[in-house]
């Protein structure tokens, strides 16, 4: 116990700043927009946010993996009844299949964040948590039209509505810390990617790294002209 207490500490993911933009990511589409309202809530109230949204989403993709293995065993006993080639339907099991086993995956890791986040916030600095992650709110939504306008821009044959939630607001906290809240690219970008890897699909890291450095090269190309 005493190993683990001191590897959370020692870890970089404890950083102040690191826990914010999780904190941030979870419970963007949880607490208000309004900035007056974002002011009041505490780090207890974000936390109860984040854990909250943990539960839905794990909830949702529990159902979701259940239903693509009661596909599969359907399918299984439709083919044991049908002569020939059964190869399409072993294909389409191993499919399904795989799909349930990458959401039990991202369920266990939802798991594993929420029963993380209070231990981690024990031992991390408490006020500079709760601030940052009100800054990057506070950001996010009162510049959401700049901000999905700039991250439209760097799509490539990609429309932002189409996104998955999660890859959606990663790339607004980044996109938000490089324009209004200097924050340096690279760290801005980094931190993106660590959260896409946490929490994305399974190729998830290497789009938002994509998306992330075509905006970074736009934005340096806007400050030359200026």
């Amino acid at each position: 116990m005493i190993r683990y207490a001191i590897g959370l500490i020692l870890s970089p993911h404890m950083q102040p700043r690191h826990i914010a933009r999780e904190l941030a990511l979870f419970s963007i589409n949880q607490l208000p927009s309004q900035s007056q309202k974002l002011e009041t809530k505490t780090l207890d109230d974000i936390v109860t946010a984040v854990v909250r949204s943990l539960h839905d989403e794990t909830k949702e993709l529990l159902q979701t993996a259940s239903a693509e293995l009661q596909r599969s065993q359907e399918r299984i006993s439709s083919s044991e009844t049908r002569t020939g080639d059964i190869r399409q339907d072993i294909q389409a099991v191993e499919g399904m299949v795989r799909e349930a086993i990458n959401l039990t995956k991202n369920a266990i890791n939802n798991i594993g964040s929420a029963l993380e986040f209070p231990i981690t916030l024990v031992l991390s600095q408490r006020a500079e948590v709760r601030n940052y992650t009100i800054d990057i709110l506070k950001t996010v939504n009162t510049k959401r039209s700049q901000i999905d306008e700039t991250i439209s821009s760097a799509l490539v044959n990609w429309q932002i509505d189409r996104l998955a939630q999660v890859d959606k607001d990663i790339l607004r906290i980044a996109t938000a810390e490089m324009m209004f809240l200097n924050v340096a690219s690279k760290i801005a970008i980094d931190e993106a990617v660590e959260l896409a890897k946490r929490y994305s699909s399974e190729d998830g890291y290497r789009f938002i790294n994509g998306v992330l450095r075509r905006i970074d090269d736009q934005l340096k190309e806007s400050r030359k002209a200026k």
